[in-house]
């Protein structure tokens, strides 16, 4: 009896046990197996997806001995060197440094001190620019020649024209040396340069890019500004973009207005253009700006200065930017004493892209420059050619008259 109730309580007792959750168990149990993938395993080189890439580093610019944090706008001061400038108001240099990597491209006016178009244009574009939204570095140096800003002239104090001595030098005149001091200073950290000026002696110029079309890279520099028209043109010794070409660094003059006085009509297109630069240089974001790709920008290889033949008063009849036919009227100059009169015409069809103001000429007066429009292919097909010529294109001479008559348009 008392075997058969043991062995009941047993068989009870396993019942229970074998009913208790696995939970329970104080013992490992092995974990269930899983599937066998089917078919052959993935290539090494692409079993696991890559790394994504390190963001690169920005780092402070550094100029004039100064730090300008990525994502920031500072603006520094450049001095003439050797206590030229003591006494004058400093050159205000304008650093937009971005929060993302990209090109440093610099904003040049105020070479001539009377020239006020360009430097508002610098100063307009050097404050508008979101250093947050910038790839890269804009320099921007709207006044250089603070001497001749603070007179209303074009020149130094002692009559240099600063345009004729870059690269400069360390001994020499004040030209010289400031030109030197500039573009040690500031030239040599671009990687791109616009030098902005006007028409000079009262002449004003249609909006123009001058450029060495002989230069691939100052080539592919001039097709960033939209469709304002480009003027080939190797330059002159001493120009700052001729020096700036020479020592790697594409460069370009561009041409706004007349001297003296602020004109909308030519600073609003100009700033445009530098805009429509920057987004073809990704400095800024690439959505749809400025001229289509597709378009065609209108290059100049042949231009010429039309002249006066007689002395008085200067009448133009066309306006910057006109079209004009073989033979027709330019504008016409009136002897105000013997009330003759004198008609000006155009020797090719072409554009006017520059003219003298209204004024008091004598005979062999610059008064208009007519361009030809020709393709960019044949441009630099006769840029290239040593026999051929670009005429008057506008620019000093190599050597500065000694007493600077006002004999051709200067840059």
């Amino acid at each position: 009896m008392r075997k058969s109730i043991a062995t009941a309580v047993g068989l009870a007792l396993a019942a229970l046990v074998g009913a208790a959750p696995l939970a329970a168990q104080d013992f490992p149990v092995d974990p269930p197996r899983r599937p066998t993938p089917v078919g052959p395993a993935p290539p090494a080189s692409i079993a696991r997806p890559a790394a994504p890439a390190a963001a690169e580093l920005i780092t402070p610019f550094q100029m004039l001995d100064r730090f300008v944090l990525p994502g920031s706008r500072q603006t520094l001061e450049w001095v003439p060197p050797d206590g030229l400038g003591r006494g004058e108001v400093p050159s205000p240099i304008i650093v937009v440094h971005g929060a993302q990597p990209g090109p440093i491209l610099c904003l040049i006016a105020g070479i001539h001190g009377d020239e006020v178009n360009g430097i508002e244009v610098v100063r307009r574009i050097g404050h508008e620019v979101d250093p947050t939204r910038l790839r890269g570095t804009l320099v921007a140096a709207p006044i250089v020649n603070v001497f001749g800003f603070s007179r209303i002239s074009r020149y130094l104090p002692d009559r240099r024209d600063l345009n004729r001595h870059f690269p400069g030098s360390r001994g020499g005149s004040i030209a010289s040396r400031m030109a030197h001091g500039f573009f040690n200073d500031v030239v040599r950290r671009c990687d791109a340069i616009v030098d902005f000026h006007t028409g000079s002696f009262q002449r004003s110029n249609l909006p123009q890019i001058r450029a060495d079309l002989t230069n691939a890279e100052v080539l592919d520099f001039t097709r960033g500004f939209g469709n304002t028209l480009v003027l080939h043109s190797p330059g002159a010794r001493g120009m700052l973009r001729v020096a700036a070409v020479a020592a790697g660094i594409p460069a370009v003059t561009f041409e706004v207005g007349a001297p003296q006085f602020l004109e909308m009509q030519h600073i609003a297109p100009a700033a445009d253009a530098i805009r429509t630069l920057m987004h073809r240089m990704d400095l800024l974001a690439s959505e749809a700006h400025g001229q289509a790709s597709g378009e065609p920008v209108p290059i100049y290889f042949d231009s010429r200065w039309v002249r006066t033949n007689a002395a008085g008063f200067l009448f133009a009849e066309v306006e910057l930017g006109q079209t004009v036919k073989l033979g027709q009227r330019l504008g016409h100059v009136i002897d105000p004493v013997t009330n003759e009169r004198t008609n000006i015409v155009a020797p090719f069809p072409g554009q006017v892209l520059g003219k003298a103001l209204n004024q008091q000429v004598l005979p062999g007066y610059a008064a208009f420059h007519i361009g030809r429009l020709t393709s960019e292919q044949q441009a630099v097909l006769e840029a290239a050619d040593p026999g051929a010529s670009a005429d008057e294109v506008g620019e000093d001479p190599s050597e500065r008259p000694a007493a600077e008559q006002p004999d051709v348009e200067r840059e």
